[in-house]
């Protein structure tokens, strides 16, 4: 369940579903917005920007659907 970016996808937040797009795929150790995120091969992170409000966030693969 690769996404690549540009792809339309969704994820889930306390406000409910949320949709956007994916900015950048991580597979290795970073830092966003002062957190560290253990990102692998493996288990990739993406970062994500929403369509409504323009912000971006990191998220697990497996909390991403696309669209």
């Amino acid at each position: 369940m690769a996404f690549r970016k540009g792809d339309t996808i969704t994820w889930n937040t306390p406000q409910g579903e949320t949709e956007g797009s994916i900015v950048e795929k991580h597979e290795k150790e970073f830092t966003f917005d002062g957190q560290k995120f253990n990102a692998s091969e493996d288990e990739p992170y993406y970062t994500v920007e929403s369509a409504k409000s323009g912000k971006h966030a990191a998220h697990k693969e497996s909390a991403l659907t696309k669209k």
